[in-house]
Formats: C-alpha cells, structure tokens, sequence
C-alpha cells in the first residue's frame, strides 16, 4: 500500500483500529475495582505494548518511507500515544489509579506490606511512556500527598515526643523514602520526595526542636548526648539554614555559660580552679564537636568566638592564665609523661589565643617565668622551652625575645658559677657558705626596687670575690646586686637522742635578715626560731611591712623570750 502511495490510509486505518482497540480496554480496566484494577491495567498494558511491538515489526518499511517523510509518528510510539491518551488519562481511570496508588504508598508508610512489584510494574509503565507523563500524571501528585502526610505527622510526633525520639522517627522516614524510590519508583523522584520529607520533617520544625525544653540542644550539650547531637547535626545540615541555627544556639550557650563563670567572684579566687574549669569547659564542647558534630570548622569557630567573648571580659584573665602555667610547671606537671605535658601546654595556648590583652599576659608570664629560673622550681626544662617556642609560633619573636634571654643568662650564669668554683679550687680557697650567682642581663628580667638590705659579713664576702672574679673576666661590666630577688637556705639539726628534724627556711633577705651576723653570740637553737618567726611575720603582713623595735618587742613578750629582746638591734 505503501508502494502504491496509500501510505496515508494504512497509517490512519491503523491509528483508528488502535483507538478502537483500546476503547474496549478502558471499559474493561475501569470495571476492575481495588487492587485487581493494577493487576487487570498491567496485563493490558503488556498485551498491548506486545500488540505494538508486533505491528511495528509487521509495517516496519512505513516507518521507514511514508513515517519519516510524513514527519508522522512511528507505529510503536503512537501506540504508546493512544495508551496514555485513551486509557491512562481517561478520566474514571486515571483518578482511580491516582487514589489506589497513593492508597498503597500511605499503607506502607503505615507498616503495611504491599505488592512492590504491581507498584514497580505501574510506575514503569507511566516512565515508559515518557517521563513528562510519569511526572504530571502520578509524580506531581505523589509529591503533594507525601507533603500532607510529613506535615500531619511532625505536628503530631513533637508533641508527642523529646527532640531525640522526633529525629529518630524524621530519620527512619527520610530512609524509607530513598528505600521506596529504589523499590518501585524513577531514580528522579528520590531528590523530590527527599526534599519535601526535609522540608516538612526538618525545616519547619528545626527551631523548636533545638529549643525544646529539657531535651534540645543544650540539654544535648550540657549531658554529652553524642549520638543525639549527631544525628540532630546530620539531619539539620539537610536543609538551608539548619546548621547556622545550630551555631547560633550552642554560641548563645557557650557564652551564658562563660559570662556566669567570669563574673562570678567565688569561682575567679582560685585563679588556678578558675583555669581549670575554663579548660574542661572547651574541653566538653571540644569533645561535642569532635564526636558529633564531624569536626565541622564551623562549629569550631563558633566555639572560639564564644570564648573570646567572654574570657575577655574578666580583667584578670591574662594574669590567671600565666599563674596556671606557673603552677603546672613548677608542679602540677610533676610525673607527667612527654604527650600529657604537650597536651597540657596546648590546651592552655588554646585559651592564650582568646586573649586580646596579650601584652598584659606577657608582663605576668616574665614575672611567673622569672621566680621559675631563678628558685629552680619547674618541672623541667623541656617543658619551659616547648612553651616558649609555642608562644614564638603564635606571636612570633619579638613576644618572646626577653624570654629567651632569660633562659640564655641561666644557662650562662650555670657556666659562669662552673667557672667560679673551679677558679677557688685553683687558687685553694674555699668560701665560708655555699653561694650561687645568677647574671641577669638589665631589661630582659622584670625588676623590683631593691630595699636596703644588710648582708652577713660572711656573704658580704663571698660576694666581693664573686665580683672580682667576674668583672676580672668582663671588663666593663657593671654589677648590681638584686637581693630581694634572691634566696637563702638555713638547714639546722637538732639532736633530742632519739631522731634528728631538719628545718629549711627559704626566703629574700631584708633589712632584718642582718640576724644572720648574730650566729656567734647565740645558740643555733634560738637563731632558728627568730629566723622561723622572720619568715611568719613576711607571711602574715607581707614582705613590704618592716620589722620595728616595736614590733619585736611585742614577740618577745608574746613567747617569753627576754634573751632574744636584749640581743638584737633592730631598725626602728
């Protein structure tokens, strides 16, 4: 026919049977009610997509010729156009398919099981002919249901449930959808239903999830809820502005909770405590982040900018954080292994770093640092010099530059003594008492105005051939003898027959300290004692109070004795 230019009457004679045809299938798909209208919808659509893949076979040289010319549809899709045209959108049938299917999606989101494969089979059959026809005559459709349902369902489950529940139930149903996708729906739908699920499920609930009272986010937070405050941050980094929201609120916390630490005056006595409970605090949110929140940065520099906030706005927090270092090198790093030092040291540079005083921070760790090196009481040596190269890294060297002259003078000074004492050997003297020298160098080390102070002629001349000594090897050098800056040691033994007891006094000498020179007109026993009472009265009115004739007098008469009032001139 196609030869003898009839084309035209094949084409449209076959067009009308199909249409014909499929009239009768309609009747008979729409009479089928239930689930027997899939199965009757899917047996006829393979009969007939059988049906057209034979008649596309059988006139294959119109398809070729009178088709293409014609610029008219091939014989198999305009098979696949009259199925949709005259069965999937007939009015009763295409409503009906519409209602059944989203009938079986709704039961299985109910726990229901239901024939996946009828499911598979009718999606396929709606891709198959085209998906403009899958979208607009179910997907469109199956969307809005799925967001009717999500919206219905959170209202119900939050308030019903704490904030760990919802997202359990959020999570399990943003699961099930994916799984439903792979299970009978086009790959195209998962990102759709996915983002309807989020939208319904996450983002018009987010906010009074995180502030759900005794169970959101700061409860979380405060409890070390990991697994909870995972999964919240992995559903809220879903949707447009949930992790934000999450920063804001855990900020907010941080800093509530810096402000109540900083401005409350019991917990700011203890500056050391005061450290300490700084340290576990970042500690906790450190940890919150870490372990749930995937080591966003993010979050890391919201935690950052919290604590600067707050730790700046007590004064003294500079001053607090050089008194910690000072206490853990000079003890509480005592025993620690090399990684627990290293993370110690870290841990408080992470506070160092807030500091926007630094400056101020400086002028107090060169104090604390000072009575370190010059008593000899740190941890270790390693440890002052990681700190110090910490310290240089962060703010580079001129921060550190008087720091490390400090380190320089005490190892110098080390040699200079070395080279003391092997010059008194030589020459075969030997020095009434033990003394130790440490050259500082004028303008690295904080100084103090030395008061008067009267030294034993003994020290007296010690010291003398300690600077001839030295001046004799650096000519032009000026020494400056710092006495309040150093230390004294008085080791006495008592022997009472039984056991011996040792008493060390250490302490600056001052105008009063003269006491030392008396040691030939008194007994041991009572030179101690005054130098122990020395001592309590520094202890108890403080180094700057002066010892009057007033004052003595009152000791005496305290402890009954008159040999120590009649012997000792003070300074009134």
């Amino acid at each position: 026919m196609v030869l003898h230019k009839f084309g035209d009457k094949l084409y449209n004679g076959v067009a009308g049977a199909l249409r014909s045809h499929l009239a009768g299938v309609a009747a008979r798909i729409e009479a089928a009610q239930g689930l027997p209208f899939l199965k009757e919808l899917k047996s006829c659509w393979d009969d007939h997509n059988k049906s057209t893949q034979m008649i596309r076979d059988i006139l294959m040289y119109m398809d070729r010729t009178y088709v293409t010319q014609q610029h008219k549809a091939p014989v198999f899709q305009l098979g696949l156009d009259l199925w949709r045209e005259q069965v999937v959108r007939q009015p009763q049938i295409h409503q009906r398919l519409l209602a059944i299917l989203g009938d079986m999606v709704s039961r299985e989101r109910a726990g229901e099981i239901v024939d996946r494969a009828l499911l598979r089979a009718t999606t396929q059959m709606l891709m198959d002919l085209g998906k403009p026809t899958y979208e607009e005559d179910f997907e469109r459709h199956f969307l809005a249901t799925a967001a009717d349902f999500y919206a219905k369902e959170a209202q119900e489950v939050i308030a019903s449930s704490n904030a760990p529940e919802y997202m359990l139930k959020a999570e399990r149903r943003l699961a099930e959808e994916v799984e439903r996708v792979k299970n009978y729906l086009d790959e195209s739908t998962e990102p759709k239903i996915t983002h309807v699920a989020e939208h319904e499920l996450i983002t018009v609930q987010m906010k009074a999830l995180v502030e759900m009272e005794g169970s959101g986010l700061v409860p979380l937070l405060m409890d070390d809820k990991y697994e909870d405050l995972g999964r919240m941050y992995s559903l809220f980094k879903r949707v447009d502005d949930g992790l934000a929201l999450l920063r804001s609120v855990m900020g907010s916390h941080i800093k509530e909770e810096g402000r109540a630490l900083v401005n409350d005056p019991e917990k700011t006595k203890d500056p050391v405590e005061y450290v300490s409970v700084l340290l576990g605090m970042r500690d906790k949110y450190e940890a919150s982040i870490s372990r749930a929140f995937a080591d966003d940065k993010s979050f890391r520099n919201t935690l950052n900018q919290s604590f600067e906030a707050f730790i700046n706005q007590q004064q003294r927090s500079p001053e607090f954080i050089s008194l910690f270092i000072d206490d853990r090198l000079r003890k509480g790093l005592k025993g620690a292994s090399e990684g627990e030092v290293e993370a110690t040291l870290d841990k408080v540079m992470a506070l160092f770093r807030y500091l926007q005083e630094k400056d101020v921070f400086e002028k107090y760790y060169k104090q604390h640092l000072a009575k370190r090196l010059l008593s000899g009481r740190t941890v270790s040596d390693d440890a002052e010099r990681n700190m110090l190269v910490k310290l240089k890294t962060e703010c580079g060297y001129q921060f550190t530059s008087k720091l490390e002259s400090m380190f320089t003078d005490i190892k110098t000074s080390r040699d200079t003594m070395g080279d003391f004492k092997a010059r008194l050997a030589e020459q075969g003297e030997e020095l009434p008492l033990d003394l130790s020298v440490q050259v500082l160098t004028t303008g690295s080390w904080p100084t103090q105005a030395a008061s008067k102070c009267v030294l034993p002629a003994q020290l007296e001349g010690a010291c003398e051939t300690f600077r001839q000594f030295y001046l004799g090897a650096h000519s032009g050098r000026r020494l400056s003898w710092q006495t309040n800056m150093g230390t004294a040691d008085l080791k006495a033994n008592f022997n009472n027959g039984k056991a011996k007891h040792e008493i060390t006094v250490r302490r600056g000498f001052g105008a009063h300290h003269a006491l030392l020179g008396m040691r030939a007109v008194m007994p041991d026993i009572v030179l101690v004692a005054v130098l122990l009472q020395l001592a309590w009265w520094e202890n108890a009115c403080g180094a700057g109070v002066a010892l009057t004739r007033a004052c003595w007098d009152m000791y005496c008469h305290c402890v009954g004795c008159l040999w120590c009032k009649e012997c000792f001139v003070l300074e009134s």
